[in-house]
């Protein structure tokens, strides 16, 4: 069977770590690092993503700055916010929680935010710097993987990996990612011939399309690592309860993997921590330049 790999442990980690530093930090600094979140709407998924955001900076010792608007609000208003926002000496990080009102530009406002405030990594210069190899804020979810990799040995150097999602939150970035760590990398997507063959030569296989269970075991080479970054509510057809199920068929892979992300409780943790980790960078960049 494969290895487990725990990114909710990892979290806790990781997020205890962070809390230490901050605790540090303090005895010579005025405030703690201030993250602030920016919800649109009442989508109830985007809600209960932010009370797990808001919770862990409580415990963590970040102050929260959030900010959640009517469904209604104008694109001037947001805009006016997140300049306020940026100006503002108590914020380090600045996250738009996604998706928005269907009316609102996302990527206007997301271009807006201060790149040095960028929690989640998706502003054009820090997606810009890891094009280039240069330090800067990453991608919440890809770096989640990247550190994951990282806790449990699993080397990218000359391995084959395979990104299966092109998105600009984490197809893109991920293979950048890999490619940094000297991995040989492709990116797969809905238009790519021979898919269940290109993702069976993968050493490292990263699911991100979003379709339940869409890799089964005769899509996986024994012993690779398989990274689900998928998280799919479905619907029991017999109990009528709903769960939470990956792009990974789980039950199938296991025994063929070397190591597999469970979902829940792999990447998803993963993804908050980072989101922390950026927003203690952004603080500490500030007070050290």
């Amino acid at each position: 069977m494969a290895q487990r790999l725990d990114g909710k442990a990892l979290a806790h980690k990781i997020q205890s770590q962070l809390a230490a530093d901050i605790t540090q930090e303090r005895e010579h600094r005025e405030r703690p690092p201030g993250l602030a979140v920016v919800m649109v709407g009442d989508n109830p998924a985007s809600a209960a993503y932010v009370r797990n955001k808001e919770r862990a900076c409580e415990r963590m010792g970040i102050a929260s700055f959030g900010a959640h608007l009517p469904a209604d609000t104008s694109q001037a208003s947001v805009a006016e916010l997140i300049d306020q926002l940026n100006q503002d000496e108590r914020v380090d990080g600045i996250l738009i929680q996604l998706p928005l009102p269907e009316h609102l530009d996302a990527v206007a406002l997301l271009n807006q935010i201060d790149p040095a405030k960028d929690a989640d990594g998706l502003h054009p210069e820090n997606m810009g710097r890891l094009m280039r190899g240069e330090s800067g804020l990453r991608s919440c979810t890809p770096a989640g993987v990247m550190a994951v990799l990282k806790e449990y040995n699993i080397e990218p150097a000359g391995k084959t990996a395979v990104v299966l999602g092109r998105s600009i939150l984490v197809g893109k970035p991920m293979a950048l990612m890999l490619l940094e760590a000297n991995a040989t990398v492709t990116i797969a997507h809905s238009r790519t011939q021979n898919l269940p063959e290109l993702c069976r030569q993968a050493d490292i296989l990263v699911a991100a399309v979003g379709r339940p269970g869409i890799i089964g075991a005769d899509w996986v080479k024994p012993g690779a690592a398989i990274i689900d970054v998928g998280i799919n509510r479905i619907q029991d057809a017999e109990s009528g309860k709903f769960r939470l199920v990956g792009d990974v068929d789980f039950a199938s892979v296991e025994p063929i993997a070397g190591a597999i992300t469970p979902v829940p409780g792999g990447i998803g943790p993963m993804t908050v921590t980072m989101l922390l980790h950026n927003t203690v960078l952004s603080y500490r960049k500030r007070f050290n330049g």
